[in-house]
């Protein structure tokens, strides 16, 4: 039964189900898997008008789409579901009882650090096979090597090729879900045949940033082969279902392959990343009505999360990118959370981060505004890396005696009075994100005039 549609607002994104070719002019014709955006709804409550990503419009029928939604799960979305990390042979044991031929999991090896242990249940018993972790590969008998443990599962899955029986049934670790299956239901999940890599624009530890084809649009893809890397990813792209705002990039679906890849597919961002596009154009090119706007683009898409109680965490100008038509959208939600929630903070950096995250571990909406502080110094300064001449040591122990850093050349007075209540040091007194955009309006409107 299809539910009511009329529930449905603009903006609202769905994917196409069934092939659908019009039967008037007025149609907007699509293919199985499309994306399009609803518009409004007609008279005709089984009717929408919507556009496709080329932004053509047109009428669609509701019960051949489908509504996509943000991806929820009470428990933690799971790559490897199966996989239990640190338990021991005894736990492994009793969790696989009462004996099922054919259930498994997979755990980190106790005797030998770094290696780790498939565990079988079969013919009442449980069977416990190395896995040998050598040249960054996995192996049980040194005769088929794998690059992960999704893959290592899947082969053995289809074949016992010498286990005691083949893998049948996860023994699915508690409070998990499988993460395929997730984006698969929410209407997220995308077809690795329908994707065409191009070239790489980026390298990461993760794996290469690329730029691809899907469906004949031109589409940046994260792609991450490394399991751990992967799990970290599949938290990030959960988050973006659940984001839509014109000033975020947006994610267009995730591709999860049985050997263990994992793509992220975004809208592509012509011009990179707001720092290099600052360093490179500098004073010449851009303007201060463009730095203001740059400057109100970040602004709303973080009121936006503020209003959706989400923090960012990891907000400065890399991680903003810039469209073919100048637009800043916020990127990079690897680190974002929902509000109050504490984090490791060794990888934080430094000279981004607010002196209570650093101190407490704690962060909200107004650690990430500190951060739109440094963000705004950044842009300021064509793309400077904020603290200049002040060693990294010393940083957080100036800043929480109450340093600040000067105002950029060419800054207006009111943009750098708002950087700098942006770093109050007592967070409850800084501004929200809705009061700074209140006061960079009238500023970018009296520039506009001028």
């Amino acid at each position: 039964m299809t539910e009511v549609q009329n529930s449905w607002p603009q903006g609202t994104e769905c994917v196409a189900r069934y092939n659908f070719r019009g039967t008037t002019e007025h149609d907007l014709p699509f293919s199985k898997g499309d994306i399009l955006t609803i518009i409004f709804a007609t008279k005709d409550p089984n009717w929408y008008k919507a556009k496709n990503c080329a932004g053509k419009v047109g009428t669609i029928p509701v019960n051949y789409v489908q509504r996509r939604e943000g991806v929820k799960s009470e428990g933690k979305l799971s790559l490897m579901p199966w996989f239990h990390g640190k338990i021991s042979r005894e736990q492994a044991e009793q969790l696989l009882a009462p004996p099922e031929t054919g259930l498994f999991l997979v755990r980190e090896s106790t005797n030998y650090p770094g290696d780790y242990t498939l565990c079988v249940s079969c013919e009442g018993k449980v069977e416990h096979y190395r896995i040998i972790y050598k040249d960054s590969k996995l192996t049980i008998d040194t005769d088929e090597y794998f690059e992960n443990l999704m893959q290592l599962v899947e082969h053995y899955t289809e074949n016992a090729d010498g286990l005691c029986t083949k893998l049948m049934k996860p023994k699915l670790e508690e409070g998990t879900f499988a993460a395929k299956d997730a984006f698969c239901k929410s209407g997220w999940a995308l077809k690795r045949e329908e994707l065409q890599l191009l070239h790489s624009i980026g390298k990461g530890e993760f794996g290469d940033v690329m730029v691809g084809d899907y469906r004949g649009s031109k589409v940046a893809v994260k792609c991450i082969k490394h399991d751990a890397t992967a799990q970290a990813f599949v938290a990030e792209a959960s988050v973006m279902t659940q984001l839509r705002h014109n000033n975020l990039v947006q994610l267009l679906g995730v591709i999860l392959e049985e050997k263990g890849s994992l793509f992220i597919v975004t809208e592509y961002m012509a011009k990179g990343s707001l720092v290099d596009y600052l360093r490179s154009r500098g004073r010449t090119v851009l303007d201060n009505h463009a730095l203001l706007k740059f400057s109100l683009d970040v602004c709303a898409a973080m009121e936006y999360l503020e209003a959706n109680n989400f923090v960012h965490r990891d907000l400065a100008a890399r991680n903003v990118l810039v469209s073919d038509d100048n637009i800043a959208k916020v990127s990079d939600f690897g680190m974002t959370k929902e509000a109050c929630s504490t984090q490791d903070t060794a990888k934080l950096p430094i000279k981004w981060t607010s002196p209570e995250a650093l101190r407490e571990k704690m962060f909200s909406t107004k650690s990430d505004v500190w951060s739109y502080g440094v963000l705004l110094w950044e842009i300021y300064s064509f793309g400077r890396v904020p603290y200049p001449k002040i060693p990294l040591k010393d940083v957080v122990p100036r800043v929480e005696k109450g340093y600040t850093m000067e105002s950029p050349d060419g800054c207006p007075e009111m943009v750098y009075k708002i950087m700098k209540l942006c770093w109050i040091l007592d967070p409850f007194t800084r501004p929200t994100f809705h009061m700074l955009r209140q006061r960079l309006q009238p500023i970018a409107a009296k520039e506009h005039n001028c």
